[in-house]
């Protein structure tokens, strides 16, 4: 049965965030920022004692861990960095510390992955004057300069140079490597959609799949290509984690989008559960970039300044979220049995 999962991207969690989780009745938490474990910034990679202690306290709240991110690989190893290397070592030790720790699921973070300056963001506002994220096309005048062909199949390489290894280890440690799309989705960016799919042709180990981004998906394409996808990689046994986001509009369509509350935008959120059902998916269920309603104190940085990129407590845009998510899952197992 599904489940309901929240970001955070810090790693030391209150117990006024846990006890509000509880409350909430979400299920398990996900970590969404791969430096915040202790141990990262003086070894490379998390430290198990550290990490247990932590999985320990977040279980005694009837919670879980889900998901975690691994040490980022920086534009310095893409771009053949001296001494780059080491990057690879931390993210294969970071599998095994999380194996170790009975942590089943993992995200790779890889610079250059989006192509920033071709959308300008804006701050949208909606239905009573809440804010959301939105970029447009239209609204850019001049484009940033894009990766020739060549340069796309070179940081396409050094993609699989760090994948091959960790999907060895991944296997050895029952670990499954989820990757979250490009977001924005540009054309030709690495994990749009034609790159997003050749992920599984490159490496059809079933350790490896998705984090699979309703939002981004629907920035590219709307609400059919979303439920096509969903369809394509869920009978194939790929989806790891769903976030789950809803937008208005497309590149495809509007040439603009704008992050919507989770009944307030193009996408029928509850048929997208409907076709995870059908698809066989029990992961998490997890909302993320929720807009900013009054009140909010949201966890914010430069790049997403316009939602809650992460938990944050008090967060009532998250309160709405989850409650909604949830209703929806009882809603679910009502409605088909």
């Amino acid at each position: 049965m599904m489940k309901v999962s929240v970001t955070a991207n810090y790693f030391d969690l209150s117990d006024k965030d846990l006890k509000q989780m509880s409350q909430l009745g979400v299920d398990c938490v996900d970590f969404g920022n791969g430096s915040s474990f202790p141990g990262v910034k003086e070894q490379g990679y998390p430290d198990l004692d550290a990490l247990l202690k932590q999985k320990r306290r977040i279980r005694s709240w009837g919670l879980d861990i889900n998901r975690v991110t691994l040490p980022n690989i920086t534009t310095n190893f893409m771009n053949d960095g001296i001494g780059s290397e080491v990057e690879i070592e931390n993210a294969v030790n970071a599998i095994k510390v999380f194996g170790e720790a009975g942590i089943k699921i993992v995200r790779q973070r890889f610079a250059g992955d989006v192509f920033p300056g071709l959308t300008t963001t804006y701050q949208a506002y909606q239905r009573g004057g809440v804010i959301s994220r939105g970029e447009s096309l239209g609204f850019t005048k001049e484009k940033a300069i894009t990766p020739t062909l060549d340069e796309s199949l070179k940081w396409r390489e050094k993609f699989k140079e760090v994948y091959r290894q960790l999907v060895q280890t991944a296997e050895d440690y029952e670990v499954k490597i989820g990757m979250h799309p490009s977001d924005t989705p540009n054309p030709d960016t690495p994990f749009g959609g034609l790159g997003y799919h050749r992920i599984i042709d490159e490496f059809p180990n079933k350790n490896v799949g998705y984090i699979y981004c309703v939002g981004t998906r629907a920035e590219e394409g709307g609400s059919s290509l979303v439920l096509d996808e969903i369809n394509h990689y869920g009978r194939k046994g790929r989806l790891f984690l769903i976030h789950f986001r809803n937008v208005r509009g497309s590149l495809a369509t509007t040439k603009a989008f704008e992050e919507a509350l989770l009944d307030d935008g193009d996408l029928n959120m509850f048929k997208i559960l409907l076709e995870l059902k059908k698809v066989g998916y029990d992961g998490c269920i997890n909302p993320d970039h929720v807009p900013i309603m009054e009140g909010d104190l949201p966890d914010t940085d430069v790049n997403w300044s316009n939602s809650n990129i992460g938990w944050s407590s008090s967060s009532i845009g998250f309160a709405y979220s989850v409650g909604y998510i949830k209703a929806m899952l009882t809603a679910l197992h009502e409605f088909s049995g």
